[in-house]
């Protein structure tokens, strides 16, 4: 899923980027740097967050 479908699926289904990210526990800043492409959520919450909007498949521990 790339952002902008993200992005288009929140608009359809009439949920705020703000409450998303306070029903998943991130900070609204994080959730649009992310949506945005000024975090490259190669690691940490950013990745967390790219996980969760689902621009990221999960990593299984090895």
């Amino acid at each position: 899923m790339t952002p902008e479908q993200v992005k288009a699926q929140f608009h359809a289904n009439g949920t705020t980027i703000h409450g998303w990210a306070q029903e998943h526990g991130f900070k609204t800043s994080y959730v649009y740097a992310v949506l945005n492409g000024r975090m490259k959520a190669r690691f940490g919450t950013a990745h967390e967050i790219a996980v969760a909007l689902g621009l990221k498949a999960k990593v299984q521990a090895a």
